[in-house]
């Protein structure tokens, strides 16, 4: 019950991340090593519960959402495509590979949520460009979708930055396109995962339960309240979780 009840914790973390920070794994990730799972196991379980972050943060997202369809629809068929072949990596390379690299995607999430002022920062001045639903910037989408099928940490830090770069509009609609379109990506590979993988329900269905209420609450949360210091929280605990994994795999 104790087990259960801190992987249910950790999916509200989660929730609560992907919709404030963009980085939800990094909270329900290492609490499903923590509770034994091996990195693998832990990884294609993560994925499959974090789909309830996205039916969460929808719900929770409805205001920016509204007049969004055709564009969030375009957007989760790219993020689709790329989600499917992301998980098709990585059960094509095995354990033994993604115990190679995870540490790697871990410190790659961690930095990149530390350095997100400076991501924004560099798409402003880019300036912006055409609407985001054509076959350019989806492509950048399928490429990111490829990541979130992988492994995900930081997906939705790098999909904010690719959908920025083309639109005028306030950054919580931005974020709530953003948070359906790593949605997508991560619910065509749970099927696979679902499927081919080893996925553990039991933790699974914990962290759903948790990350559903933090994906409703964390929209909300974005519209008042500064995330400035959870955010450096969770990008430095993700540092030290990369070297902890880098240390164990040598």
């Amino acid at each position: 019950m104790t087990e259960a009840l801190l992987l249910v914790l950790a999916g509200v973390a989660a929730g609560l991340c992907g919709s404030i920070a963009g980085l939800a794994s990094l909270a329900s990730y290492p609490a499903l090593l923590a509770a034994g799972l091996p990195p693998l196991a832990a990884n294609v379980t993560n994925t499959t519960a974090l789909l309830a972050n996205g039916v969460g943060t929808a719900l929770g997202s409805r205001r920016e959402l509204a007049g969004q369809g055709r564009r969030v629809a375009v957007l989760c068929a790219w993020a689709a495509l790329g989600g499917t072949l992301g998980a098709g990596l990585l059960l094509l390379g095995g354990e033994e590979t993604f115990e190679v690299v995870v540490p790697g995607l871990v410190a790659l999430g961690a930095v990149l949520l530390l350095a997100r002022d400076r991501i924004r920062a560099w798409v402003a001045r880019r300036g912006r460009g055409p609407l985001d639903t054509g076959a350019v910037p989806g492509a950048q989408v399928a490429a990111v979708g490829v990541y979130g099928g992988y492994f995900g940490a930081a997906a939705g830090i790098i999909m904010l930055a690719v959908l920025s770069v083309r639109t005028t509009e306030p950054l919580a609609v931005t974020n709530a396109v953003k948070n359906l379109a790593t949605s997508a990506a991560n619910a065509v590979a749970a099927v696979v995962y679902a499927v081919l993988a080893p996925v553990d329900w039991s933790a699974a269905g914990c962290v759903a339960a948790g990350a559903l209420v933090g994906g409703w609450v964390g929209p909300q949360v974005v519209r008042v309240l500064p995330e400035t210091p959870l955010r450096w929280a969770i990008g430095v605990a993700g540092l030290g979780l990369a070297v902890h994994l880098g240390l164990a795999a040598a």
